[in-house]
């Protein structure tokens, strides 16, 4: 059973376990572990409890499907929503942790959220700021080419990605918010010049 203390089913005997993994129990000399002194098992923590009182709201949040229930305790500032809430709880709902997609479509969940947060900011009263947010005026400001330039930097193989990386999604955004504007208020008549 998962988060609690006991261990499910029964361990091996070292002789077993040595046949079957090479270099198994080479650590259990004390003077082989770096964190011997540190280790003190028995200590009395002064916990109340064996395995922590669940919190409430458990119902309804992203869990591993290797994983019998939800930790005790689990954060609640970022709730799913949206698109990319979609995208995530189909990941923890299809896909165990040790598969790449599981991953893969967490990452697509969070680049979707970031998109939709950059549009989001397009139609409200203060739009993001991508030339004082993404610090390319600080980069101005200092030195940008003598700063890369002769001190064995090894991202400067991807340095000319970078304005495409910032600059390229907010120049899509606004194409779009331009494109839509021109559909919605243009007569048809006057939009093909």
């Amino acid at each position: 059973m998962p988060y609690t203390a006991d261990k499910p089913g029964s361990t091996p005997d070292p002789e077993a376990l040595r046949a079957r993994i090479p270099g198994w129990g080479a650590d259990l000399d004390p003077s082989d572990r770096p964190a011997f002194p540190r280790e003190q098992p028995g200590i009395e923590t002064g916990a109340h409890w064996e395995l922590p009182a669940q919190q409430s709201g458990a119902s309804g949040r992203e869990r591993s499907i290797e994983h019998e229930r939800i930790t005790p305790v689990f954060g609640t500032a970022q709730p799913l929503h949206g698109i990319s809430g979609r995208i995530r709880r189909f990941a923890y709902d299809r896909f165990s942790e040790g598969q790449t997609a599981h991953w893969l479509l967490l990452v697509a969940g969070d680049r979707v959220d970031a998109v939709t947060a950059h549009v989001t900011s397009l139609f409200s009263k203060r739009p993001d700021d991508p030339i004082t947010e993404s610090g390319v005026a600080g980069e101005i400001a200092h030195r940008p080419i003598a700063s890369r330039v002769g001190r064995g930097r090894i991202d400067l193989k991807h340095a000319w990605m970078d304005p495409i990386l910032v600059i390229g999604p907010w120049v899509v955004a606004s194409v779009l918010a331009i494109k839509l504007v021109r559909a919605v208020f243009l007569p048809a008549s006057k939009r093909g010049k």
